[in-house]
């Protein structure tokens, strides 16, 4: 088994410069690799690297561009995680409205195994489920001031309340085990089918996972794909083999469900931040062109006309 060892920030430098990155700042250099991380900022090289089989930076390339790019990286996961906070709320509050008008608001009343889908295939994932529920409140419920207010002063906790504390993950999962006719009702406010809607919750939970542990996002590529829409025919997204190239489980999906599920404000403000920090770094990058970095991150490169399709979005 191969070790790795340690290595000084001179060391690492020079192995940078070995495999060709032109590094004309070795004190700048340094600076950014003891406050970010060697092993993180080395994530980003693969852009710049000649091929998969020749792991040598393309002529050209420097430390600073890898940098930017790193920086890029930040400023785009900081984007997309605030929008997907924005639904991941909207979600709580539509959920929270649709079960306590209808099964009422004290948790003894909503979390009912009965309240839930009555599909035996579903039965354990139910009771699972309602037990995590519970545990949030136990465990949970004393650390938020809203949740403890109601535990203190009425002993119960309102689930438009609980959904404070319930993760995007877990908000995702109740959805899919909903009765039918309350999936109907909260997929209809967003014009989604049911299965469609409950497919875009589980991507918008992965991307948020990932924003929130501020791992590589750019680039990332889901295991679960979405479904064809007009923005893929209207953009003229190109077909290989039968399939668009770009938009399905790449970080231009996630464009494609947020388009469905923000605002029209909400989103226009998304596209036009994501230009931008665009826009900055292609300022920054000589060495490799922009349409290489959009590829990489899944954007066909009129991206930005999305925000003039006509959607059915609310609000």
């Amino acid at each position: 088994m191969t070790v790795k060892e340690f290595k000084t920030l001179a060391e690492q430098i020079e192995i940078m410069k070995a495999k060709g990155l032109t590094i004309e700042d070795e004190e700048k250099a340094r600076v950014i690799l003891l406050r970010e991380n060697y092993f993180f900022l080395n994530g980003y090289r693969h852009l710049f690297m000649k091929s998969q089989n020749d792991r040598k930076f393309i002529p050209g390339s420097t430390f600073d561009e890898l940098y930017a790019l790193f920086v890029f990286d930040r400023k785009f996961r900081n984007i997309i995680f605030k929008n997907v906070l924005i639904v991941e709320n909207n979600m709580k509050s539509i959920i929270s409205y649709q079960l306590s008008r209808k099964y009422g608001y004290k948790e003894k009343d909503y979390l009912r195994p009965e309240n839930f889908s009555l599909d035996r295939k579903k039965t354990r994932q139910v009771n699972d489920l309602i037990h995590k529920m519970k545990r949030q409140i136990r465990v949970n419920g004393e650390k938020h001031a809203a949740t403890l207010h109601y535990i203190s002063n009425y002993g119960y906790v309102p689930l438009w309340i609980m959904v404070k504390v319930l993760s995007f993950g877990i908000i995702s999962e109740l959805y899919s085990i909903l009765k039918p006719e309350d999936q109907l009702s909260i997929s209809e406010y967003y014009d989604l089918d049911i299965s469609i809607l409950a497919n875009y919750l589980v991507i918008l939970s992965n991307y948020r996972n990932l924003c929130a542990h501020e791992d590589i996002v750019f680039e990332h590529r889901t295991q679960r794909y979405i479904e064809n829409t007009k923005y893929h025919d209207i953009l003229n997204i190109p077909i290989t083999d039968g399939e668009y190239i770009y938009g399905k489980n790449d970080l231009f999906a996630l464009i494609i469900i947020l388009k469905q599920m923000l605002s029209d404000d909400e989103f226009r403000l998304l596209v036009y931040e994501i230009g931008y920090e665009l826009d900055i770094l292609d300022g920054k990058v000589n060495s490799i062109p922009q349409s290489k970095i959009l590829d990489r991150m899944g954007f066909p490169e009129n991206f930005r006309e999305i925000i003039n399709i006509e959607g059915d979005v609310r609000l």
